[in-house]
């Protein structure tokens, strides 16, 4: 029998200045579906002299677009959102395939993606400043608001096409020019979208993309000409962002890792906290910031929640996402799949009861692919460090508290803050949690509350660095400069007119 060459792996290319491209040098990395080990392409590891590239174009591309109206720059946004429905169905399965996550799941962050494009075309009315006459005799006083320049993003793998539409809209709507720096684990998705910008006819040079690794973030953080940084990622990285990005003089907002817990009162429709928790731990592979990690029974509720959730994971259908009636895909890579093992394996040693075990999962057709099934621990000592470390996998914790007070103290003690959830049918806890919990996203019968786009997307401790988060207003407080007017004109020239 004949054999056919299979085709060539595409190369994934720059974009700069409104130009698809190679990078000058460099090397390149290969893309694989995590849930098959297939090849799906080659993107580049671009060096220092791309970004400065890039960052050149940008600035090059700048002083006409922040002159344009902001009636004019949403142009193209809405135009894009137009592309982005037409298109949705196909950057779903490129999220599917790059990242792993069911076709269900990334057609819900495609939603969300659209949905941070319409926010940013109401930019003439969130960009607004205010003023006031006569704070002295003839004197008038006024806030605008300026863009500030070249800024740039870093993202990170799990979402791919959502979490730069936290930045990039709002950016380019304000009248800055933009650089993304997607992972360069997940860049299917992004480039498609590009070219749906490129489509859309945002001017040259106003949005830039560029591949790459540790040695294109450095770039980035060093350049003098880029004003400011948004980055999500693991907390370690976030405060390396940050700190390297305060030394040269940007804003930063950085967001970090989390070790998210849910608290689960004896009053609450366990049926429903039980689906509800289920998704949000399990959802994505767990590969969520906000997926709950840490379960805390309170009372009563230990034993029937419990039973309740092993059987809800254990029922879950496990495989490649792109197939109907999966619920759970693969883990990013096989390193993540190595790591979340051996964690799963430090719980046991310390003494945690493993209820549900998914290591050394069978998925057919999947022999190739970074599967774990669900996994649930009881029982983690207190002082494990497993019980403060970020798993992001498909990894839930049960812990026990005796009372509300006792399992508040957990969240208290977590160096991380970016959700907490309560599940309850009771108004008064839902109320004391909500002002006591140390979180900046939460939820109260939610698992994931993820903010819509017209609300930050929030975070405290060591899971947010800086001050304005992404999304909504906070993004246009961001991506603007404040300059305050002062302007006073003498009477008498006025009478001659």
């Amino acid at each position: 029998m004949a054999t056919v060459a299979a085709p060539p792996i595409a190369k994934i290319r720059n974009y700069i200045d409104g130009q698809w491209q190679n990078p000058p040098a460099g090397e390149w990395l290969e893309v694989t579906n995590p849930a098959t080990g297939e090849a799906l392409a080659r993107v580049p590891l671009s060096p220092a002299s791309a970004v400065d590239q890039a960052v050149e174009a940008a600035a090059a591309a700048y002083p006409a677009w922040r002159r344009t109206p902001p009636e004019n720059r949403i142009q193209p946004l809405f135009k894009l959102k137009e592309l982005l429905e037409k298109n949705l169905h196909e950057l779903a399965a490129m999220v599917t395939k790059e990242n792993g996550k069911t076709l269900v799941e990334a057609e819900g962050e495609l939603r969300r993606t659209i949905e941070n494009v319409e926010v940013a075309c109401g930019i003439p009315m969130m960009m607004q400043g205010y003023n006031l006459e006569d704070v002295a005799s003839g004197i008038d006083e006024m806030m605008i608001r300026q863009p500030l320049g070249v800024v740039a993003a870093i993202t990170p793998f799990n979402f791919p096409a959502m979490v730069p539409f936290w930045f990039l809209p709002y950016a380019i709507a304000c009248g800055n020019t933009f650089i993304l720096k997607p992972s360069e684990r997940v860049p299917l998705a992004v480039a498609r979208i590009f070219e749906l910008l490129e489509e859309a006819r945002v001017p040259r040079g106003v949005v830039n993309l560029v591949h790459g690794s540790k040695a294109a973030v450095d770039a980035l953080l060093d350049h003098p000409k880029v004003r400011a940084i948004s980055f999500v990622g693991s907390t370690p990285v976030a405060r390396y962002v940050y700190a390297r990005a305060g030394a040269s003089g940007k804003r930063a907002q950085c967001q970090g890792g989390a070790k998210n817990h849910v608290i689960v009162l004896p009053d609450a429709d366990m049926k429903m906290a039980t689906q509800i928790i289920t998704d949000s731990a399990f959802g994505c592979a767990g590969q969520r910031c906000l997926a709950v990690s840490v379960a805390v029974t309170v009372g009563d509720a230990q034993k029937t929640f419990a039973d309740s959730i092993c059987e809800a994971a254990s029922a879950l259908r496990v495989g490649n996402g792109l197939e109907k009636g999966i619920q759970m895909g693969p883990v990013i890579s096989p390193e993540s799949k190595k790591r979340v093992q051996s964690m799963i394996d430090q719980g046991h040693g310390e003494g945690a009861k493993v209820l549900v075990d998914g290591r050394g999962a069978k998925i057919e057709g999947g022999e190739r692919g970074n599967f774990l099934t669900p996994t649930i621990l009881d029982d983690l000592p207190p002082e494990s460090r497993l019980a403060d470390t970020e798993i992001f996998g498909p990894v839930l914790t049960l812990i026990h508290a005796p009372d509300l007070d006792r399992a508040l103290a957990f969240l208290l003690r977590s160096s991380y803050g970016n959700q907490a959830s309560l599940f309850t049918s009771s108004g008064a806890a839902a109320r004391r949690f909500r002002y006591e919990a140390p979180a900046g996203n939460i939820g109260i019968n939610i698992g994931v509350a993820a903010p819509m786009a017209y609300f930050p997307f929030s975070g405290w401790k060591d899971s947010f660095f800086g001050v304005e988060h992404g999304q909504g207003r906070d993004a246009v407080e961001f991506y603007t400069e404040k300059k305050v007017v002062i302007e006073r004109w003498a009477a008498e020239h006025s009478r001659k007119f």
